[in-house]
């Protein structure tokens, strides 16, 4: 395999930066992290329950609540409501948003988070970078639609449907090569899509309308992975600080200050914004100023313009 120029996070550099007391005093209280699941399931389940004419108004619905609903599964597999795993994944398990299993969702980010693999083009499972090999020997019309996907308009039109085809393809590459633990995933996976087919059946929401739903939040949840990483020598400079606290700051659950959130991933969503507020000088240095002031500048930068390319630019053919 080839190899990635890279230099982990150091144990002096981690032990720089300690939770300030308010954070840690906090850490076993989730009340909010239950207000936010059941607003996702009043909502969503509102947008069902609307009469016939209401179109717009239920589709804009689920397109919210279910971006919320997978910020809240990101919360949970992290721990974030309960402390024994299994009781998260009882909550986790129904995911209305159809495409991503929980199982594999938790197995795939768990192993994202291993720091000195972020970005790798093979060890990281949320990388969106290519080997440059691999990247030379694709067509012309694959290159054009990978760069596109590389802006922030491409990614949120076209980013759903190139995420979710290969993750599709490599899970089904996987069970061919007989991955139970990846078979078992998605047959848990299977019961929640029944459940949701079927309310939605019973509703007026017409099945068309709740796909288009579940694509468009992906296509939002596109903008908070747009900028998350970059390929950059040292680990702790590829997670990105956002710093926004608006409805898509809600709706991400401040995953937009990521470089906290890998720097401390058991902390709870809604102490993030103030952890970093009583170490952002010490963020801001230990992500080597990978910082932006909100999502409105993300989108006035790369809305139509390329963020970085394809081919991961640290990447080097192994030795012979």
């Amino acid at each position: 395999m080839a190899g990635f120029i890279g230099i982990s996070m150091t144990q002096t550099e981690m032990s720089d930066i300690q939770l300030p007391p308010i954070a840690m005093s906090q850490l076993n209280w989730r009340w909010p992290t239950l207000g936010v699941l059941l607003v996702c399931l009043v909502v969503w389940a509102g947008a069902l329950m609307l009469p016939a004419g209401w179109g717009e108004v239920q589709w804009l619905m689920l397109v919210l609540a279910l971006t919320l609903h997978s910020s809240f599964s990101h919360e949970i597999l992290h721990g974030g409501l309960f402390r024994k795993t299994w009781a998260n994944t009882l909550l986790g398990i129904f995911q209305p948003g159809l495409c991503v299993p929980y199982l594999r969702f938790r197995a795939l980010h768990l192993a994202h988070h291993r720091e000195a693999h972020l970005t790798d083009p093979y060890d990281d499972p949320e990388s969106a970078y290519l080997d440059p090999a691999v990247w030379s020997r694709l067509p012309a019309w694959q290159q054009n639609l990978l760069r596109f996907n590389n802006t922030l308009l491409g990614r949120m039109i076209v980013g759903p449907v190139i995420g979710i085809g290969a993750f599709l393809r490599d899970d089904l590459r996987r069970m061919r090569r007989a991955e139970w633990d990846v078979v078992w995933h998605w047959l848990a996976h299977l019961p929640g899509v029944l459940v949701t087919l079927w309310l939605v059946h019973l509703s007026t929401v017409p099945l068309w309308s709740y796909v288009l739903a579940c694509f468009g939040a992906m296509s939002v949840l596109r903008i908070r992975t747009f900028l998350e990483h970059r390929a950059y020598v040292q680990a702790a400079g590829r997670s990105v600080i956002i710093e926004d606290r608006g409805i898509l700051a809600f709706l991400f659950l401040n995953n937009n200050f990521h470089a906290v959130h890998h720097m401390h991933p058991q902390v709870a969503w809604y102490e993030l914004p103030r952890l970093y507020q009583a170490r952002k000088d010490r963020f801001v240095r230990m992500n080597r100023g990978y910082v932006f002031g909100s999502y409105w500048q993300v989108f006035a930068l790369y809305f139509l313009r390329s963020k970085d390319p394809v081919a991961h630019p640290l990447w080097q053919a192994p030795d012979e």
